[in-house]
């Protein structure tokens, strides 16, 4: 709700794309500094108590600007401000909280929950999207924002009475392990936890630059999973991006406004609430396959969808989207969970994030460009373009995995 209700403020106030494309940059822009330090703080703190602060810092910061949005205080450099720190705390949540997973979770379940997840999250997603319209219609902004700090908060809460005690989380590496699941198997030099340094080493510059350059060791040694994260990044930049182009579909090519705008992104989330379901029964044939093909609709579907001239059509293409999305998100994460040692999880998702932020500025700048100085149809191509990355990057996971089943002995890199 915030991030659409933000978009069609921006956008009503200025009517220009460019200045639209400055929300997704400065949300995503602390990606390229902030997750490598992220990474090893991930690594080194319980990661249950570093959700529950940043949501906490969230929720104060939401609905300050709520705050300033009702009395009509609010400036734009305010609201830019806002969406800047909130981009912060984004740029270590999920790594937190993807980290947090694959300690508290068997290995043989992950797909099973992270497909939970994706359907908690997408069904938030589905509420917002069918009510943002019709209360920034009735309340405006100040209204979109109270709503989404109290979620913050809500969200801290949950965390809190996840589980008792503090848990760093070398602590959760003496526990035993299942062994990984059979559909997404990793091969035995990515499963085995060889990096095992010292974790007892305080946080000096030079200890934690030396975890940094560890985490990018392991990435370079392991080249399935720096392909998985490459194509998540892809999957990422692309769904961030694209809220910019689906805002300028909804109000210059359909005319359906706000109120639109709203029923285009509740497809979305009911098309991914309906992939979550179906993430566990693809994922045990052919899973690699299945993430080729989801991320092959994406691209071609994304190319096409400035040429949907009903809403109807738009809402029933963004559905499509939307499960073709979670099947590549649960997918991709799950085989990460599987492949990367806990220790290093927060320093890999943190690499993944800084790629996926470098491809989302670059992508928010070029889409923003097109969309206003030549055509719509122009900068969905360009979208359908990053997918098409993805793709690529999905058939390389698909040969590695191949390879490395064929020859299970074979040393790792």
């Amino acid at each position: 709700m915030n991030f659409a209700g933000v978009t069609w403020y921006v956008l009503g106030e200025t009517n220009s794309t460019v200045k639209l494309s400055w929300i997704v940059i400065l949300v995503t822009l602390p990606g390229l500094v902030v997750p490598p330090f992220g990474g090893v703080l991930i690594d080194r703190v319980d990661r249950r108590y570093l959700g529950i602060t940043i949501d906490a810092a969230r929720a104060a910061l939401v609905l300050g600007t709520a705050a300033l949005a009702y009395a009509g205080r609010l400036a734009m450099w305010e609201l830019y401000s806002m969406v800047f720190l909130l981009g912060i705390g984004f740029a270590i949540y999920w790594s937190t909280t993807n980290a947090l997973i694959q300690e508290l979770v068997p290995r043989e379940q992950l797909i099973t929950a992270n497909a939970t997840v994706l359907i908690a999250v997408q069904g938030g997603m589905t509420a917002a999207g069918a009510l943002v319209g019709f209360i920034y219609e009735r309340s405006g902004l100040a209204g979109i924002l109270g709503i989404d700090g109290t979620t913050y908060l809500i969200s801290a809460i949950c965390l809190l009475l996840l589980r008792q005690g503090y848990y760093a989380p070398h602590e959760a590496h003496n526990m035993r392990l299942t062994s990984a699941s059979p559909t997404i198997e990793a091969p035995p030099e990515m499963s085995e936890p060889s990096l095992m340094g010292s974790d007892e080493e305080p946080f000096s510059i030079r200890s934690v630059f030396a975890d940094i350059v560890e985490g990018l060791e392991y990435l370079r040694e392991q080249p399935r999973v720096l392909a998985l994260g490459i194509t998540y990044s892809c999957m990422m930049a692309g769904v961030i991006t694209a809220n910019i182009l689906v805002a300028a579909l909804a109000k210059n090519l359909l005319s359906s406004g706000a109120r639109g705008y709203g029923w285009i992104e509740a497809g979305w989330a009911v098309g991914a609430i309906f992939g979550g379901l179906m993430a566990g029964t693809f994922a045990r044939k052919r899973p690699y396959g299945v993430l080729v093909v989801a991320l092959a609709i994406l691209a071609v579907g994304h190319t096409l969808f400035p040429y949907a001239r009903m809403l109807a059509i738009a809402i029933a293409m963004n559905a499509l989207f939307g499960g073709c999305r979670a099947l590549g998100g649960v997918l991709t994460q799950s085989s990460i969970m599987a492949a990367v040692p806990p220790r290093l999880m927060g320093r890999t998702q943190s690499a993944f994030s800084v790629i996926s932020t470098v491809l989302q500025v670059l992508m928010s700048l070029a889409l923003g460009w097109f969309a206003q100085h030549t055509t719509l149809s122009i900068a969905f191509l360009i979208l359908g373009g990053i997918y098409a990355g993805g793709v690529v990057a999905a058939l390389r996971v698909r040969l590695l995995s191949t390879a490395a089943q064929e020859t299970p002995t074979a040393a790792a890199g």
